[in-house]
């Protein structure tokens, strides 16, 4: 049986929302033209921005924890690790990018902090899924410490 035909709908469900919630993270902050105005409430980009770079970590994590769940490849310190990783400096790169490559919009250090928030919070929230989720099956959760 392939690995496809093994994992649960409900983990393509969430490989699928991951996926679609980087596109949209991407199309979201190399858009030509910045946000709409007006904003919500002062500073409402800051919020987009954590949910921005913290929904597909967490999306990413989770969607990882169940399709590996299923084929025997559960998530791993490491795997969490490196999808932090590259949105930690995906928040920073981005707001550079955007400030020197863009002449409608700017970087903004206070986003590359909330778009860390976002990461922080999205990778805090996939971990406490996974504890949850092993304390229901059993099995000893994966965390941020594990190294394999």
């Amino acid at each position: 049986m392939s690995e496809l035909a093994r994992r649960s709908p409900l983990s393509q469900a969430l490989t699928v929302l991951a996926t679609a919630a980087v596109l949209v993270h991407l199309v979201g902050l190399y858009r030509t033209a910045g946000p709409p105005s007006p904003s919500w409430f002062p500073q409402a980009d800051k919020v987009e921005h954590v949910v921005g770079f913290g929904a597909p970590v967490f999306l990413i994590l989770v969607a990882r924890q169940w399709s590996g769940r299923a084929v025997g490849r559960p998530l791993t310190g490491r795997f969490a690790g490196v999808v932090v990783a590259i949105f930690g400096l995906h928040a920073v790169v981005s707001e550079l990018i955007q400030h020197f490559f863009y002449v409608s919009r700017t970087g903004d250090p206070l986003d590359a902090v909330a778009d860390s928030l976002g990461v922080a919070l999205g990778s805090t929230l996939a971990w406490r899924v996974s504890q949850r989720r092993s304390e229901h099956s059993g099995s000893r959760p994966t965390g941020p410490r594990d190294a394999g």
